[in-house]
């Protein structure tokens, strides 16, 4: 079953610590995408989700030029944005992690190729895809991000783990307030005027 699967039980790259690391990345971009609306100028779901997702892909590329994290690399740097967790292939997409789309069950030729690697030639990879589903609530902010492991072009559920992130909501900031203390207490003398005659 699913539920009795972890994803470091498919392969050992995939730690909750490397997923946290990347869906939190993923929260981060729609939640700034949101923050970044200009819903007077006419952004809409639709737009918010493309500016989303290209925050998450940008995030996601400077996070492993770094090299801070020298498990994470990027693969496919195009639309169909494919990263590696230590040589295995990953995408990620919003919607719900029950719901899989059938572009979201497109296995790209690179990501088919690298899972192979990835797995040593084991048959254990055949149909196999990576996913990280961001799942969003009414107001379109990010609810929880789900790793799932699916399998072929029905996309059998192998895995589905919620990743904790446990990411707090940004809240603004708050500047304290200084009472700064005036040094005289009288204003300083006129100056006479140009061409003004002294008293």
């Amino acid at each position: 079953m699913a539920d009795d699967k972890y994803p470091w039980d498919l392969h050992p790259a995939l730690t909750a610590e490397r997923l946290v690391t990347v869906s939190r990345l993923l929260w981060a971009a729609r939640r700034d995408a949101l923050g970044n609306a200009a819903w007077a100028l006419g952004d809409d779901a639709w737009s918010i989700g493309c500016r989303a997702y290209a925050f998450a892909k940008n995030r996601i590329t400077r996070l492993a030029e770094r090299g801070a994290h020298n498990w994470l690399r990027v693969l496919d740097y195009s639309n169909n944005f494919i990263f590696l967790i230590e040589g295995v292939p990953v995408r990620f997409y919003r919607g719900p992690a029950d719901e899989p789309t059938d572009r979201t069950l497109r296995q790209q030729e690179a990501e088919a190729q690298q899972l192979s690697l990835a797995f040593n030639g084991d048959e254990a990879a055949e149909g196999l895809l990576f996913r990280l589903a961001v799942e969003t609530d009414e107001r379109g902010q990010a609810s929880r991000v789900v790793f799932l492991a699916l399998r072929g072009e029905g996309g059998r559920v192998e895995c589905a783990w919620s990743v904790p992130l446990q990411v707090e909501r940004a809240s603004p900031a708050v500047t304290p307030t200084v009472q700064l203390t005036l040094l005289q207490s009288e204003p300083p003398p006129a100056k006479p005027r140009r061409g003004s005659r002294a008293a």
